[in-house]
């Protein structure tokens, strides 16, 4: 194709069709921009140059100015240079290498800054600028994020695309300045009004209501400032990458589809995969690829660089996450920001009982999400219906089913998120996640947990401290084990909860007859089947405690220990948490040291956990793990004293983001469980109103109905209420749950 100069030569790019989606009739194509001299903005710079010099605001020979560490700078120094116009560059030190050498061997003067400001390093570069501008009357500042003739340039690009193929469906392009993908889409739209427009940013930009990260090591898209180039109003779809995501995507292209292109054109490329997995046959998508590779050869395509900047320490999602819009995110997440566009969905695969379940649906639907319950029952929640959560009720018992009936009533696309209340769904919402490409505890470690049997057995072999134990079968094998362990012993089932079936044995025989109850038992109380094996261990009489962590992509935090008093034997049955646990510093650290080599040893990553310790005369010692938030209204007491809602933490995670967790205690909290002392039938409850305005009190809640037969517990479930305190220190709240408590009288029937 003949020219007759550089500037000419700029635009009539290739358009390259793509291997992705074809073996679905999808026909994606790269508009190869990065083919042009220097790479996309040369467009830009030609467009905005020659018009300013045709309506005469920049005059013959006068210097042009503009700040810019990519390719908006290499299109200026081409045009600028090529008509005789002295060029500055003002940049930063992220410009690489070889960018710097083309300008300077363009003949530029280049001015990079030597720190940010308070506005990052756009801030600061445009600071410099302006003193450039200021010594240099009649300078030229292109201003590229607000000069109209930005997005104008691309009308060009549009007409190309027009000319080469019948019609375009959907466009994808990344976003810094706004000006190609609102210039391409404006002009499209003229003739193809249906036209889908998705722009690709980066975590860390500014541009579609992210918090500015200035450290994103990406160039080329996403911006600290808002520029007036950018019309929101043009873009359907939002994409977000990090840089991992972006770079390793960038490596792909390079290797699946032989181009050799920048983090801008890797972005694209990345969005164009997942857009042309959920388009019907025969769509057509265009993608615009901006630059090409070799500025990027020390960065992007560098494995030194890779682990210089520990960029494999970053998430990596497996497909995008749909999220509400204002939603922060950590890793590839989208938005549809039309006003009619689907909510993205947050599954619960069943709740527990206690109520945070229903809380959580709520946390859901407050934070943008169509919260979905997955149930066999839904009659077992007491206040759905409140919720306003979709219901899908199917076999939640079996995974394939599961899977089937959520993917039917959701698209699975639409599925942000997959969590639960109860332990005995912990497996399952893995297997959901999993089915839908979404980001899940490893399916083994929870078993590993969940069974307490495999639990001691795995602590064992990491030589982390617990009770002496044996797993038995039958009555005899527990007999013999207890003459092993040595009575008082604990048995109790290896996979219940609530203290279901947990008590102290002072002899093989009553090892024996628990043991022989436990194993004959078959279902659970949601109708999973049972292991069939009980637990047989050394009773550790020494005081309890819970230690409760969360696991992010950056390992295990703590939470806070948690302060636990039981009944006494043969049950045990939690009466009462205090938070924080009065420790020492030292035992306190050694029991999270012990706590965290545990989780360790299970392989447990992701979001919460509730770890119940002994601490004995030796150290810490582990009694089980729960990969779950705490039972017994925990979190209601950390939210009392720290101020942090862990619900909301756990909510937040499985959606995507970074958990917001307590960073001290600001006062204490306990709870008080109401337990009957006799058996009979509740006739009534008096004292409700007096306890609550016991100072220091905050919740007082009877959850059993008058007419219901009550008992002193065996576990758990046979507490029938409970109270609630904070105070500035243990021992009020303390008297708090004691004086309320006493105030609360239960009158029963037949006693």
């Amino acid at each position: 194709m003949l020219s007759q100069n550089v500037i000419e030569a700029i635009g009539r790019t290739p358009l390259v069709r793509l291997k992705l989606g074809a073996e679905r009739g999808v026909e994606v194509y790269a508009k190869l921009e990065m083919n042009n001299l220097f790479a996309m903005k040369d467009r830009v710079a030609r467009q905005i140059i020659t018009e300013a010099r045709r309506t005469g605001v920049l005059a013959e020979g006068a210097p042009i100015v503009e700040s810019s560490s990519g390719t908006m700078a290499l299109g200026v120094a081409l045009v600028g240079t090529s008509l005789g116009h002295p060029v500055h560059i003002v940049t930063d030190p992220r410009i690489d290498r070889t960018t710097l050498a083309k300008l300077e061997a363009l003949g530029c003067e280049v001015h990079v800054v030597p720190a940010m400001d308070e506005r990052g390093w756009q801030g600061a570069r445009l600071t410099r600028l302006r003193e450039i501008m200021d010594a240099n009357p009649g300078a030229f500042w292109p201003r590229q994020y607000e000069n109209p003739q930005n997005p104008a340039a691309y009308r060009y690009l549009a007409e190309e695309l027009l000319t080469d193929l019948e019609s375009v469906d959907v466009l994808v392009g990344a976003v810094g300045s706004g000006g190609s993908l609102c210039g391409t889409s404006r002009v499209l739209r003229e003739s193809l009004p249906y036209l889908h427009v998705v722009g690709v940013d980066c975590v860390g930009s500014v541009l579609f209501g992210q918090p500015d990260r200035p450290k994103r090591l990406q160039s080329g898209l996403g911006n600290s400032l808002h520029p007036q180039n950018l019309d929101h109003s043009l873009i359907d779809e939002v994409h977000w990458l990090n840089d991992r995501e972006a770079f390793g995507a960038t490596r792909e292209l390079a290797r699946e589809e032989k181009l050799f292109a920048g983090n801008t054109s890797g972005s694209v490329y990345r969005v164009l995969g997942a857009v042309a997995e959920r388009s019907e046959p025969g769509t057509v998508i265009v993608g615009i690829f901006p630059d090409r590779g070799d500025r990027y050869a020390d960065t992007v395509h560098s494995d030194a660089y890779w682990a210089e900047q520990e960029l494999e320490r970053l998430p990596l999602a497996g497909r995008p996450r749909q999220v509400p819009a204002g939603t922060e995110v950590q890793t590839w997440s989208y938005v549809l920001t039309r006003d009619e566009a689907p909510r993205p969905a947050f599954v619960f695969v069943e709740s527990n009982t206690t109520g945070t379940g229903m809380l959580a649906l709520r946390i859901a639907a407050e934070a943008g999400y169509e919260a979905v319950l997955a149930t066999n029952d839904p009659g077992r929640y007491l206040g759905l219906a409140g919720t306003g959560a979709t219901v899908v009720e199917c076999d939640t018992n079996e995974s394939a089913a599961l899977i089937a009936a959520v993917t039917k009533a959701v698209e699975p696309e639409r599925i942000a998120a997959v969590s639960t209340t109860s332990e005995f769904y912990l497996i399952a919402a893995a297997g959901l996640a999993t089915a839908v490409g979404l980001p899940a505890e490893d399916a083994q470690a929870i078993t590993g947990c969940r069974n307490k049997g495999s639990l001691r057995r795995v602590l064992e072999r990491a030589g982390v401290r617990q009770p002496a134990f044996e797993v038995v079968q039958d009555g005899a094998a527990a007999a013999a084990a207890a003459a092993r362990v040595g009575t008082p012993c604990v048995v109790k089932p290896v996979d219940d909860s609530g203290s279901t079936r947990v008590r102290r044995c002072d002899t093989a025989e009553q090892a024996a007859a628990l043991a022989a109850e436990i194993v004959a038992v078959r279902e659970n109380g949601r109708g999973q089947a049972t292991a069939g094996e009980a637990l047989v261990e050394q009773f550790l009489d020494a005081p309890e405690y819970s230690v409760e962590m969360f696991g992010t992509d950056g390992g295990h935090r703590l939470v806070g220990i948690t302060e636990k008093t039981v009944t006494g034997a043969p049950n045990f049955v939690e009466s009462r948490h205090i938070v924080p646990a009065a420790l020492p510093a030292e035992a306190a650290q050694e029991m999270e040291a012990t706590v965290r080599a545990a989780l360790a040893a299970t392989g447990l990553r992701r979001g919460p956990s509730h770890t119940e310790v002994k601490l004995t005369a030796d150290g810490s010692a582990i009694v089980e793990i729960n990969p779950r938030l705490a039972g017994g209204l925990i979190p209601e007491l950390y939210r009392l004293a720290t101020g942090v809602d862990l619900l909301a933490a756990q909510v937040g995670h499985a959606a995507g983001a970074e958990p917001v967790l307590p960073g001290g205690f600001s006062r204490y909290a306990g709870i008080q469980f109401i337990m009957p002392t006799e058996a009979g039938e509740l006739e009534r409850v008096t004292g409700v109103e007096e306890a609550l305005a016991v100072e220091g009190v905050e919740q007082v809640t009877v959850t059993a109905a008058a007419g219901r037969r009550v008992a002193p517990p065996t576990d758990a479930y046979g507490r029938i209420g409970h109270i609630i305190a904070a105070g500035e220190s243990r021992a009020a709240v303390v008297e708090a749950l004691e004086r309320a408590r006493a105030l609360i009288a239960l009158h029963l029937r037949d006693r």
